[in-house]
């Protein structure tokens, strides 16, 4: 794989020096980039030479000058160009293996690869870590990675991932901490397996490795209906999200009591199923694991406080669709007779899942031509494909508007956006 030029924005480097779209960047100064962190060290220097390859096959060197701090200017179709590390791990609980059949192959890509952790957050087991990536990692000092533990306890880990590779965690994080790396950790917590006393003893030993460890996040597992995998998993009720809820607010008090910070996070779910209220928004620590789940609902709250008393789209029918679990959420926060809230229950992946981001194009038509007319619709961005205007089931939202039209229908992203939209001023 090359690194494939998707796109060059305007007045850039790239645009100066007649790069187009398809353009093939082969190597730089005569090595071969792996990916954009390649990239990126090889187009520091001053003095360039590319070798490029145009989409029909002409090879070209273009030589030039540049600043120490100049930025090419272009996109790539992949941030990495000799292929994904795929994971070789087969988790009990892996989501990818319960996606509904024939659906688009990205969705089949189980990634465990350390750049994509690194430059996007993704969460990696360092199974499949050599020590070139080892080497590699300090070389770049690539931090901070996220890391997947799921139990500190080698043999239990090797249970839950599936392979004996599981066992090296702390030999692992032990060679980061030489290299100077920083990590977030997460724990996707299964009832009667890697809870209970063994959530204590996983949260003691990552709480030993600070300052190196950033952070521990602790998230409910999800199943879905497509789920054939025999180990047995129990999802977390409400009685049973109440008693983890319990048992990490002890650690939580004394660890913030000894460092001012909480450290360790409860994923919003364990809140909504138990029905209890969410932490208040210091207690978040400025929202390190947010893209995980970890006080999104809370950041969304503090967003929209006072908007019901500042509306002023009081003249529009609004229709506000929700996963079933923070539908209950909006239903607090929004109390004006034109704004619907509609729960959607997922029927695609199962009643189980209650998530916003997990909704599919399908399940949402069928709710809201189940309703009255409305002049605007509002959707959880989240349920879109990242970048694209599609939902998993590949549906996407230019299907939808044509269905419901004249009705406006607006992706939201966050609770600020949500209230310009309630106040009129979006």
């Amino acid at each position: 794989m090359n690194a494939i030029i998707s796109k060059i924005f305007q007045n850039s480097l790239a645009q100066e020096l007649e790069l187009v779209i398809g353009d093939k960047i082969l190597q730089i100064n005569g090595k071969t980039p792996l990916d954009i962190i390649d990239l990126s060290f090889l187009l520091a220097e001053e003095e360039i030479e590319l070798l490029i390859e145009h989409s029909d096959g002409e090879k070209e060197i273009i030589a030039f000058e540049k600043d120490f701090d100049e930025e090419l200017g272009a996109e790539f179709e992949s941030a990495v160009f000799d292929g994904i590390k795929r994971c070789k791990n087969h988790c009990v609980f892996c989501f990818v293996d319960m996606i509904a059949p024939n659906m688009r192959k990205t969705l089949n890509i189980k990634d465990d690869d350390y750049r994509l952790s690194f430059l996007f957050g993704n969460f990696i087991t360092l199974t499949n870590l050599t020590a070139k990536d080892f080497r590699r990692i300090k070389k770049y000092h690539l931090s901070p990675l996220f890391i997947s533990v799921h139990s500190m306890n080698p043999e239990l880990r090797v249970k839950i991932l599936r392979t004996p590779l599981g066992k090296n965690i702390q030999n692992q994080l032990d060679e980061l901490e030489k290299a100077g790396v920083e990590y977030h950790t997460q724990v996707v917590l299964c009832k009667n397996l890697n809870d209970g006393a063994e959530l204590d003893y996983t949260i003691a030993e990552i709480l030993k490795r600070r300052p190196h460890a950033l952070s521990l996040a602790i998230v409910p597992v999800g199943v879905t209906k497509y789920r054939r995998d025999k180990f047995i998993l129990e999802q977390f009720d409400k009685e049973s999200a109440l008693k983890v809820i319990e048992q990490v607010e002890k650690w939580q008090k004394k660890i913030r009591a000894e460092s001012g910070r909480t450290f360790l996070y409860l994923g919003d779910e364990f809140y909504l199923l138990a029905e209890k209220n969410l932490p208040a928004v210091e207690f978040y620590d400025e929202f390190p694991q947010i893209e995980n789940g970890i006080g999104m609902t809370r950041n969304f709250i503090e967003e929209m406080r006072n908007a019901q008393c500042v509306m002023r789209n009081c003249d529009l029918k609004i229709d506000v669709i929700s996963g079933t679990s923070f539908a209950k959420v909006l239903k607090n926060l929004v109390d004006a007779p034109n704004v619907r809230i509609l729960p959607v229950e997922n029927k695609f992946f199962g009643s189980k899942v209650n998530v916003s981001g997990l909704l599919t194009g399908k399940d949402i038509i069928e709710v809201l031509k189940s309703v009255g007319e409305r002049d605007l619709i509002l959707i959880p961005a989240t349920a879109l494909k990242s970048g694209e205007e599609i939902f998993l089931d590949d549906v996407s939202l230019e299907e939808m508007r044509k269905i419901f039209a004249p009705a406006q229908i607006l992706p939201v992203h966050d609770g600020a956006e949500f209230r310009k939209i309630l106040e009129g001023s979006l």
